[in-house]
């Protein structure tokens, strides 16, 4: 139980240097994707929807992705609007600038 606690200390005390990476992540999946046809939704949160619109594009660049090593899921209607389908990036702290460039490069890659 001491242990427990103790790593949880250490997680509270670090916590504003991983929110802060965590924006640096979230800041570089939005300016790697700019100039793409890509359309990244605003989102304060580490859950960046990257608009794909048609479901079946939606769901041939989940395949894509996955076959590169990349698990972010196609998220379609019902449950969100239909034309909406998007991919679903889950960024954490525990991503490094590399993990959020070889997303970068294979969308890029994609588009």
């Amino acid at each position: 139980m001491a242990c427990a606690l103790l790593a949880s200390l250490d997680l509270i005390e670090g916590g504003d240097a991983r929110r802060e990476h965590l924006r640096q992540l979230t800041a570089q999946l939005h300016d790697g994707l700019a100039d793409t046809r890509w359309q990244l939704m605003p989102s304060p949160t580490a859950i960046q929807p990257v608009i794909i619109g048609d479901n079946h594009e939606a769901l041939r660049v989940a395949s894509a992705l996955y076959e590169r090593g990349l698990w972010v899921p196609a998220i379609r209607p019902p449950t969100v609007p239909k034309g909406s389908a998007r991919l679903r990036v889950s960024l954490t702290a525990a991503h490094s600038t590399k993990h959020v460039a070889q997303l970068v490069d294979a969308l890029r890659d994609l588009a």
